[in-house]
């Protein structure tokens, strides 16, 4: 198990996951984020069955920063209740751990 985190994050369009990815980047809670548009979420909200567009966000971080993420993303996103899945990396290639380790703030 290493100390790396894939965080899933859900959008309405590619456009606010990117603005997103960008924020978190910039304040040092993400060392990355790829945005993957052309997503369909069918899913129950409020007693009803949803069927949209979005886009997903998959994050690069580290565990100690994942209540900050945690924290920060109600304010940067518009959904009442916005999806965020943090994944545990059981390992990857050491040269890519180091760059997310040294790309997210200390």
């Amino acid at each position: 198990m290493t100390d790396a985190l894939v965080v899933l994050v859900t959008a309405p369009s590619a456009e606010t996951a990117a603005e997103v990815a960008r924020a978190l980047v910039e304040e040092g809670l993400a060392a990355c984020g790829n945005v993957v548009p052309g997503l369909r979420s069918i899913y129950r909200w409020q007693g009803q069955v949803h069927d949209e567009a979005e886009a997903l966000l998959v994050l690069k971080t580290e565990r100690r920063l994942l209540e900050a993420l945690k924290a920060r993303l109600p304010a940067l996103h518009p959904y009442q209740v916005p999806e965020l899945l943090a994944l545990p990396v059981e390992g990857g290639l050491a040269p890519y751990l180091e760059w997310i380790a040294e790309s997210v703030r200390p």
